[in-house]
């Protein structure tokens, strides 16, 4: 409660900080019939100029937001970056999964050899997905010290980015470094209008900060959900080769806990929706929790047979984005790569959590690993870890309060994307 409650402020805080010009979509103005023409549209395409939203998560995404893919202005720089990030993500399925298998496997191994494991999902997933990607972009496995980076930087963004920790900047750079130095290792043409900074704070933003925290945080949903719904797991593991059963439970979880929260546009001229106007500059608040509320029956239940019969893109569900105004790079390996680290797990363990689960999952998702071969009784072990989860909900909820406010004010002031513009000009 306290948690719901901390996260509907921290969204008014969002929408103060944007000031006058914040249009939330859906909302009073715009229903959700109106979220993908408006999302779609050639004049939202705008992504940090103009938005006091901007200077957030520049903030947040630091160092090098300015050339983060999702911030990027259209042009040149942009479709060099979009080029080099196919270029990156172009495998073919059977490969993207053996090596989403393998490096789970391999990080799964490292866990303690015991009948029942108690683990946060969201740190048990991050090695795994640091893996896949450094792979992706150097053609080679991951050493150990360069996993280590990524975790952190990674791990150091997305609790920031929650309001659960303050930012460490130090801890950010020496990724940076570390890239700085691969540059020359990297297989696909970096962008030729990047200086060598702005080359490694790209592969740091989109592959090894948001790709990475992104998988982790969809997976931790994924699972979680399983571990939470009996007769969803049981037919997991009694069924492993149905892939069309495992998908449908991917797109639920997508659907219930979308990755992004709230992602604004800035309108580049007017635009005509409903019998209404929305003038250039506006700034656009898309919700996308509620977007994918909407539209279904019984929404608030966790149930992957409503998609037995219904087809993603006939439905209110926009997981990896709309084609007309940059869907997610990664939205073809994303659920064949969810598939494999999901059947890992589960050839491995039952799941069992009694936690509570929302889109922001600030607890990172506890969760028992039980060793699969045992049946062995949960009761008490879940009843402690409800017990401790509501008592944690309080202190990490009012730490996320003051943290959280401390770094939009901190971001107010340093003014990274304002500033950037202004340099600009």
């Amino acid at each position: 409660m306290i948690a719901a409650r901390v996260v509907a402020l921290r969204e008014r805080i969002f929408a103060w900080v944007n000031g006058d010009e914040g249009i939330p979509v859906p909302g009073d103005r715009f229903d959700a019939a109106a979220f993908r023409e408006l999302y779609a549209s050639p004049a939202a395409h705008g992504r940090s100029e103009g938005a006091g939203l901007s200077d957030l998560f520049w903030y947040w995404l630091a160092p090098g937001p300015q050339v983060h893919q999702e911030h990027l202005e259209n042009g040149p720089r942009y479709e060099q970056a979009a080029r080099t990030s196919r270029q990156v993500l172009a495998v073919p399925k059977p490969k993207i999964e053996e090596l989403a298998r393998r490096c789970a496997a391999g990080v799964l191994d490292e866990l303690p050899h015991q009948e029942i494991t108690e683990v946060r999902l969201r740190d048990l997933m991050m090695p795994i997905w640091a893996e896949v990607y450094y792979e992706l972009v150097f053609h080679e496995p991951c050493p150990r010290p360069a996993r280590d980076l990524i975790v952190a930087n990674a791990d150091d963004v997305v609790t920031a980015l929650k309001g659960s920790g303050l930012r460490h900047m130090r801890r950010r750079n020496r990724l940076t470094a570390y890239l700085k130095g691969r540059l020359g290792d990297v297989k696909a043409q970096l962008p030729e209008l990047f200086s060598p900074d702005e080359q490694a704070w790209y592969l740091q933003g989109a592959f090894f900060n948001t790709a990475v925290v992104q998988m982790s945080e969809a997976m931790t949903h994924l699972l979680l959900a399983v571990a939470q719904h009996e007769k969803v797991q049981d037919r997991l593991v009694r069924e492993p080769g149905d892939d069309d059963y495992l998908d449908r439970v991917i797109n639920e979880a997508l659907r219930a806990f979308p990755l992004f929260g709230i992602a604004h546009r800035i309108t580049t001229a007017d635009i005509e929706v409903s019998g209404s106007t929305v003038h250039s500059g506006s700034v656009l608040l898309f919700n996308y929790a509620a977007y994918q509320n909407s539209g279904f029956e019984r929404p608030e239940e966790f149930d992957p047979d409503r998609w037995e019969h219904l087809s993603p893109k006939d439905a209110t569900f926009i997981p990896f984005g709309v084609t007309a105004n940059r869907a997610c790079p990664a939205r073809g390996v994303a659920p064949v790569s969810m598939r494999a680290v999901a059947r890992e797990v589960l050839r491995r363990f039952t799941l069992a959590s009694s936690v509570s689960h929302t889109r922001s999952i600030p607890h990172r998702g506890p969760c028992l690993l039980v060793d699969r071969a045992r049946e062995l009784p949960l009761g008490a072990p879940l009843r402690r870890m409800r017990r401790r989860d509501r008592r944690e909900d309080v202190t990490r909820s009012l730490a996320q309060l003051v943290l959280g406010s401390y770094m939009v004010w901190d971001a107010r002031r340093k003014a990274l994307c304002r500033n950037y513009f202004g340099e600009q000009a």
